[in-house]
């Protein structure tokens, strides 16, 4: 079988092609410059496609994304009615829960302050507040990622809220769980909220400035799940209000972050460059192999 690897933003054959050819050599992986019969091209591999992508392949089977998300190939005008599959890797579960206990620390710790202390040579010494115990922290989403982070965060000791559509068939024994129609109640009672939600209409912009009025004053945010849940102006004036205290952002409206945002350089953002989590290469090829066994 053919398929096409091709995205806006990756080097997708940089990446992928020597995994296909040692895993999936039953696979042909071709560029798009590289295919030479357009209608025998089975399925595309990518992430953020261009509007065009896939209008050459009128035979096309399926689409792969290379990681858990799909919106930016959902939202493509050029995507035929084939199925579209995401990449469910365990792995990249357990790296969320790592990068999001990582960032609650690092906010719970006030971890800033000792490295501004420590460019300036002071013996800086907090004590107090270290305990867990003093941080309620709110999940948003109880997929794959939010259930392993909310069980990461409750090994450490924090008391845990999951919010989710309903409340979950398999509850996480120790969490919270709370429903969306609970929003205000948990957000009242959230010093550190991590979201991680799918991008739908409804949670389209629900990081805004109604969400950071909600939280007590000195919360902070830990923003994991899609660019478009997050008002970036909304954030920019709780931080210089003071209602929050600080933001950790991993994904964003547009990326590349564009050189002349201001979170560049804000003191209260910690900007990383969309890696909380990435699937391995040989759990995108697996995914690719069991999808197409299914058509």
């Amino acid at each position: 079988m053919i398929g096409v690897a091709t995205c806006s933003v990756l080097d997708m054959m940089g990446f992928f092609a020597g995994p296909f050819a040692e895993h999936a050599p039953e696979l042909m992986l071709l560029p798009p410059d590289q295919v030479d019969d357009p209608a025998a091209v089975d399925f595309v591999l990518t992430f953020k496609p261009a509007d065009d992508a896939f209008a050459p392949y009128p035979n096309l089977r399926a689409v792969f994304s290379v990681g858990a998300g799909i919106d930016g190939i959902l939202g493509c005008p050029s995507l035929p009615d084939v199925p579209v599959f995401r990449v469910e890797d365990p792995d990249q579960a357990l790296q969320m829960a790592g990068f999001a206990a990582f960032h609650v620390l690092w906010h719970h710790r006030r971890m800033g302050d000792f490295l501004a202390a420590q460019a300036r040579r002071d013996w800086a010494r907090r004590v107090g507040d270290q305990s867990p115990t003093l941080r309620r922290i709110s999940v948003l989403g109880f997929g794959m990622m939010g259930r392993a982070i909310a069980k990461s965060l409750l090994s450490l000791g924090y008391p845990v809220t999951v919010v989710s559509r309903s409340v979950p068939i398999d509850p996480l024994a120790g969490a919270r769980h709370m429903t969306s129609d609970a929003w205000h109640e948990v957000l009242s009672e959230t010093d550190i909220l991590i979201n991680v939600l799918p991008l739908t209409p409804e949670t389209d912009g629900i990081l805004n400035a109604a969400t950071f009025a909600s939280l007590p004053s000195g919360a902070a945010l830990i923003q994991i799940g899609r660019g478009a849940h997050l008002v970036e102006a909304d954030l920019l004036s709780a931080l210089d209000s003071g209602q929050l205290s600080g933001a950790s952002l991993d994904v964003f409206e547009t990326e590349p972050l564009p050189d002349e945002s201001p979170l560049w350089h804000h003191p209260g953002v910690f900007v990383t460059p969309h890696v909380a989590s990435t699937p391995r290469h040989i759990s995108v090829v697996q995914n690719v192999q069991r999808g197409l066994a299914t058509l």
